[in-house]
């Protein structure tokens, strides 16, 4: 007697299945990530290795981007309104803290804690700043510092100022010798002017903004373009995140180029990690945060290409590994400074604010310094070339006016700056203040 139909099927099905895995069916995992090529590169080469020799299987990464850190929060954002039980990406890797601080806030992460050996490694916190979630929704897998970083060989030539501080950018004789990137695009960009505010506080924290906005060249959608520009000599200076730095540094040499993070607001903060809520393959999403965080990978960060443990990836990747440990056990392989060492001071940076105010601190730097660009250049040449001091000081004044208060911006961030309609009309407002105050700025001194 022939077999039924139904059990011939379930027979042929399962044959396929056990087909499928006999010639090695892959895993997978989805990664949102803002990080540049050498990263992605390195990271999915290292990880497929480790995860075969630890699991037997292959995994295939699929890496997805939008355009930066803050394109791709958004895109996470606006995602999981769509679709709440899951968008269909396992991971996001890269970028501060502020959007990790507010997807978790959001409930969008999914907690993971690693084994107490591996977490102990980790410290809680460097100056003040947490290097992973209380509740380990996400973790610092490298760590960031901000700063300035300049073309010694032509500013010597140039015979233009040594530059220390963020205040030290305010200079006049810097007129178009700055390079700086929009925080609307960037997430690294955004970070610089948060901490500058931060430090300085909100008011005068926008002068300063509104001063060195005005020494800059132009601004670039993307803050990996300014080192170069540096290193080509289209700036002098340029407002960069320290790996991108070290990455010109390690190609044009010391002599060359020069990075220094500013005393009068220094941070150093994680660039994290975190599993999204309804990861489809959140095993494979355990183990590849359980990856970046071995001293393997971590490795990946501090040596340079050509070391047998370190990347191949020509130049290196130029991060700070988030393990203190690993510092004194490799020594002078290493290529990065040891961040729990550095002889800094930095502010008490509060990253939940920061997080908070994220969207509404981009837009008011948008449009107030990037989008009258023309007209606060205008106002700033006519301010710098009177000789009454008392004039220019009150045209700088003009200059650094804020149309909302901090408690304002907070306010706002919490409740109707989501609302398209609201925004759209005060940033049409803010526009007009703008324009307004450059020319109030401009006719101070005439």
């Amino acid at each position: 007697m022939l077999p039924k139909l139904s059990s011939c099927v379930g027979f042929i099905c399962c044959s396929v299945l056990v087909l499928q895995f006999s010639l090695g069916a892959e895993d997978k995992l989805v990664i949102m990530s803002p990080h540049w090529e050498g990263i992605e590169r390195e990271f999915d080469r290292n990880f497929k290795a480790w995860y075969k020799s630890k699991t037997g299987h292959d995994v295939q990464l699929d890496w997805i981007d939008q355009g930066g850190s803050s394109a791709d929060f958004r895109f996470i954002e606006a995602e999981f309104k769509r679709v709440p039980e899951g968008i269909g990406i396992d991971l996001f890797f890269g970028g501060g803290t502020d959007n990790y601080i507010k997807l978790a806030e959001m409930g969008l992460l999914r907690s993971f804690k690693l084994p107490e050996e591996e977490l102990n490694r980790i410290p809680k916190e460097i100056y003040g700043i947490p290097v992973y979630d209380s509740q380990y929704r996400w973790y610092g897998a490298a760590l960031s510092s901000f700063g300035i970083m300049h073309n010694e060989f032509l500013r010597q030539r140039l015979k233009l100022p040594e530059v220390k501080t963020w205040q030290d950018l305010t200079q006049p004789g810097l007129l178009g010798k700055i390079g700086a990137a929009d925080p609307r695009e960037s997430g690294s960009a955004h970070m610089i002017y948060e901490i500058i505010l931060q430090g300085y506080g909100w008011q005068k924290g926008f002068a300063l903004i509104t001063q060195l906005g005005a020494n800059v060249r132009s601004f670039s959608a993307g803050s990996n373009a300014i080192p170069k520009d540096v290193v080509k000599g289209q700036v002098i200076y340029g407002m960069a995140i320290d790996f991108y730095a070290y990455a010109q540094i390690a190609v044009a040499g010391k002599e060359k180029i020069k990075f220094v993070i500013p005393p009068d607001a220094a941070v150093v903060s994680p660039d994290s990690i975190a599993i999204l809520v309804g990861a489809e393959n959140l095993e494979v999403a355990k183990e590849f945060v359980a990856f970046t965080l071995s001293d393997a990978a971590q490795k990946l960060w501090v040596l340079p290409n050509g070391d047998p443990e370190g990347p191949k990836w020509p130049g290196g990747l130029n991060r700070a590994s988030v393990i203190p440990a690993l510092y004194d056990k490799l020594g002078e392989r290493c290529v990065v400074p040891n961040p729990f060492t550095r002889n800094l001071t930095p502010i008490q940076y509060d990253a939940e604010k920061g997080g908070i105010r994220w969207d509404i601190v981009s837009d008011l730097i948008g449009t107030l310094v990037i989008e009258n660009h023309k007209n606060l250049v205008r106002a700033w040449k006519a301010i710098n070339k009177t000789e009454d001091l008392q004039k220019r000081a009150a045209a700088i004044q003009i200059l650094g006016e804020v149309p909302i208060t901090e408690d304002e911006a907070m306010r706002l961030s919490e409740t109707e700056w989501k609302k398209s309609d609201f925004r759209n009309r005060k940033l049409k407002e803010w526009g007009q203040f703008s324009r307004e105050k450059f020319r109030r700025a401009q006719k101070t001194v005439k």
